[in-house]
């Protein structure tokens, strides 16, 4: 049984879990200032120092805006629950996936306060955090409660150190469950954009099944590179060519709009027969810590990424 599994084995095996995971992250993160942790992580994970005071690649620029760009609509727009304000009043409510339900009282989480049809239950405050259900009553209540309170008492921040993350208020949201006319979850498009225009379009497809990866420009075009963690099998996650969606052009116009607030920003969206819904809103892919390969490319975005230093 690993330490996290604890957390499942009542109350006092989620305290001894907690406590076990707490000396872990005060060692390795909560005592490590910015700036040193951000570099020996950089190094670990991209292969090449960090040079912060004069940054020439894109996961460089990107460190450099963690540490350095901070405006408080950034925590507003990184909240998977305060954003939605900001699409209804600024993109469009027609955007937003049906909200079901939020909570901040872990307690209520239970089926009678659930809806009947498929939904996603998620935390409002990191990444990666949910649940599909598709079907409520084949689902252990008690263990999804254990993990949104695990989820709840964790703060993203200090995983990568994005501090867009760090004042979050976290709650547990429950939103509609898209599907396409198969039943499968849509392909994610995620949006990248520099200085106010769309530059490529990373796309996650079959993510319930072969999770594959592609990556084309705004005119459809693919591009000859990846950016993934060095830990993936990148020959794995190429795919195949895919048609283009049919809202493309709506989320190139949508995107360049939110990408006035920012010098590099990602926006994801989901087409779902031909109808566009807005994902979230990231500052930082994959925290500035997947690599971006051949390297040249790495460089070749980090040029034409202006940064107002």
């Amino acid at each position: 049984m690993g330490v996290l599994d604890l957390k499942y084995k009542g109350r006092l095996g989620y305290c001894i879990a907690k406590l076990i995971f707490e000396i872990f992250r005060l060692k390795k993160y909560y005592s490590v200032k910015d700036i040193t942790f951000i570099k020996r992580k950089f190094l670990s994970m991209q292969g090449y120092p960090l040079n912060i005071e004069n940054p020439q690649t894109l996961n460089e620029k990107l460190q450099w805006l963690k540490l350095y760009d901070r405006r408080d609509i950034y925590t507003i727009l990184a909240d998977k629950y305060g954003v939605r304000d900001y699409v209804r009043e600024h993109l469009g409510e027609d955007l937003l996936i049906p909200l079901l339900y939020r909570t901040k009282d872990i307690k209520k989480i239970v089926p009678e306060n659930l809806p009947d049809v498929p939904f996603i239950l998620k935390a409002n405050h990191d990444s990666g955090s949910f649940v599909i259900v598709r079907d409520k009553n084949e689902i252990n209540w008690q263990k999804v409660r254990t993990d949104c309170k695990w989820w709840m008492s964790n703060n993203y921040y200090w995983i990568d150190r994005e501090w867009q993350y760090k004042a979050i208020e976290p709650c547990i949201i429950v939103e509609q469950l898209l599907q396409d006319k198969n039943g499968k979850i849509p392909n994610d498009y995620k949006v990248h954009c520099f200085n106010g225009k769309v530059e490529f379009i990373y796309v996650s497809i079959d993510r319930e099944g072969a999770n594959k990866r592609a990556i084309y420009d705004k005119n459809w075009s693919p591009m000859p590179f990846t950016w993934a963690n060095k830990f993936k099998d990148i020959t794995k996650l190429k795919s195949s060519t895919i048609e283009p969606p049919i809202t493309l052009n709506k989320m190139i116009d949508i995107s360049e709009k939110v990408a006035q607030l920012f010098a590099y920003v990602r926006v994801d969206f989901y087409d779902v027969e031909g109808v566009l819904y807005f994902g979230e809103i990231t500052q930082c892919h994959g925290g500035g810590f997947d690599q971006i390969r051949p390297i040249e490319w790495d460089y070749k975005y980090g040029e034409l990424l202006k940064l107002n230093s």
